[in-house]
């Protein structure tokens, strides 16, 4: 079948909060981009979550769910998490997981979606958000890395437990599981994405792939450096660096024009990500895209913010390079270049719409300021349609 004649199976998870309201624009765009490339989508819309316990009380989302993402070109997942009406956190199901967890954990798990990808990047007319401000440091393009999250294994292995004599917890324990089979896998993937990339750090241009540990206490990272340092002699073109996880959180913060790609376990990934987010204008520009050998799920990184969910107001532009990103993956994959096309369109939208600094929602410009979650949608759908046009 010609890439012209297919159509894409894609899932959305639109999840709770503020996901539907995220998808809703990020959908919005990829129909701006789709129709003048005649790019079609077979789209299932599954609703999971919290809210979607409460309601059917048994399960975080529709029984065939599982079998739709497996059949899935692309999955594009919303936010998940809500508040308990009984008080103490997000509900949490029967079993003591969070009622969302089968959407991101367990297809995780389940599609072996073995790398986090995070793009860290720092867009013209943003600030980053140190100080809790709108401060302008970098410029744009020193802040331009890529962080790899091994995501199947670590700390968040199911191989922990408690004991709860009487009900009342009185341990608990949490064991770190490091494979060699997981660590070649991510470890491979961020040498290949720093030569795919081939644009070097923006301090120096070297092409360079930076192993994030704690080598010098634990062995799960001194047997994740060693696998990085064996599967490196294949990429004697890409420089090998070696950071100390606490260290490296300094150095993240005050040079990071220095890093290109780097690469490391699960609960430190989770980490050091969340702060990298700090650096390109906070959450609400920030994405996380979970691949494996055969399927992808895409999500900005934000949480479901509950507070803000009905009132047309979060930055959808995480969502929206959610979906530039899934493109991308699909399109490498299917050999169709009217979806790069289509991802670059998307991205190049948001460049313009940033740097013309409207509309913009409040945690970019202010509340004095803000437009609509939907107005800044509406108009980076318009300018992505108009540069495939």
């Amino acid at each position: 079948m010609l890439a012209a004649d297919m159509t894409y199976k894609l899932v959305t998870l639109p999840g709770d909060g503020t996901g539907p309201e995220v998808m809703r624009e990020g959908i919005r765009v990829l129909e701006a981009v789709s129709a003048p490339l005649d790019l079609a989508w077979d789209v299932e819309t599954i609703p999971c979550g919290g809210k979607f316990y409460l309601e059917h009380g048994s399960r975080d989302w529709p029984e065939g769910a599982e079998a739709a993402c497996e059949a899935a070109d692309l999955i594009l997942l919303g936010a998940v998490g809500w508040p308990d009406p009984a008080g103490g956190g997000p509900v949490t199901m029967a079993d003591g997981k969070m009622a969302g967890f089968s959407p991101v954990i367990g297809n995780r798990v389940r599609l072996d979606l073995f790398a986090n990808v995070r793009p860290v990047k720092l867009y013209r007319g943003v600030s980053h958000r140190i100080h809790g401000a709108h401060k302008q440091v970098w410029e744009p393009g020193k802040v331009d890395m890529v962080i790899l999250r091994e995501n199947t294994e670590g700390l968040y292995a199911p191989t922990g437990g408690k004991l709860a004599p009487g009900g009342r917890t009185q341990v608990a324990v949490d064991s770190r599981v490091i494979t060699r089979r997981a660590s070649e896998r991510i470890i491979r993937m961020a040498f290949e994405l720093c030569r795919k990339r081939g644009k070097g750090a923006p301090k120096d241009g070297k092409l360079r792939v930076t192993c994030i540990a704690k080598d010098n206490v634990l062995h799960g990272c001194q047997t994740f450096r060693d696998i990085f340092f064996e599967v490196g002699e294949a990429y004697p073109e890409i420089e090998k660096d070696l950071a100390i996880v606490d260290a490296f959180t300094q150095w993240l913060i005050g040079q990071p024009e220095y890093y290109d790609v780097c690469v490391t376990t699960n609960m430190f990934g989770d980490i050091v990500t969340d702060l990298a987010s700090v650096l390109q204008g906070g959450m609400g520009m920030a994405v996380g895209a979970n691949v494996g050998e055969r399927h992808g799920m895409f999500e900005p990184i934000h949480g479901s913010a509950p507070r803000h969910a009905g009132k047309d107001k979060v930055n959808p532009i995480a969502m929206i390079l959610a979906v530039k990103e899934g493109l991308s993956w699909l399109a490498d994959r299917k050999d169709d270049p009217r979806l790069a096309r289509a991802a670059e369109a998307i991205e190049g939208a948001v460049e313009a719409v940033l740097e013309a600094g409207e509309p913009l929602t409040y945690d970019l410009v202010g509340e004095a300021k803000a437009a609509r979650c939907s107005d800044v949608g509406k108009a980076i759908a318009a300018l992505a349609a108009e540069r495939i046009a």
